[in-house]
């Protein structure tokens, strides 16, 4: 099976979505995984958006890149300008391609409403499923340019 690590800042949305998305959509081909930089916890919101869509992410945990050293990657998709800048090299294989999203929780600031606030948790959520869909040939594309 093909790993793929999907980096993130603080591992707390974007990252965990990519990670649901694999596991649900891919499973059968890919082994995902989810990492940060940091480890910020799992977004309550994103859990939320995810079950809406019929994935259960709320078993997954949030945890820092270095936990997983003893994984050999075949890919590390950064999901964040901020990973992409920080990205670790890794050992082996791995091979690095950036696939940037929105932040949900940046987007939501200021949102008092519920379906205001999870508006942009939805939109971004849709997105990284259309990505996920694409896998694993868009890796091969990315990683020829």
């Amino acid at each position: 099976m093909l790993k793929i690590l999907f980096l993130c800042t603080g591992n707390s949305c974007r990252s965990q979505m990519a990670e649901g998305w694999t596991r649900h959509l891919k499973g059968d081909v890919i082994a995902p995984y989810s990492a940060g930089i940091e480890a910020h916890g799992l977004n309550p919101n994103a859990v939320t958006v995810m079950a809406e869509a019929g994935v259960d992410i709320s078993g997954q945990r949030s945890k820092r890149v270095d936990q997983l050293r003893p994984v050999e990657f075949d890919y590390v998709v950064t999901v964040c300008s901020e990973a992409e800048g920080r990205c670790p090299t890794f050992p082996g294989k791995a091979k690095t391609v950036h696939v940037g999203f929105d932040d949900p929780p940046t987007l939501a600031v200021g949102a008092t409403a519920k379906q205001r606030r999870l508006a942009p948790y939805r939109r971004v959520r849709d997105e990284i499923k259309a990505f996920v869909e694409t896998l694993p040939g868009a890796l091969a594309d990315l990683t020829a340019r």
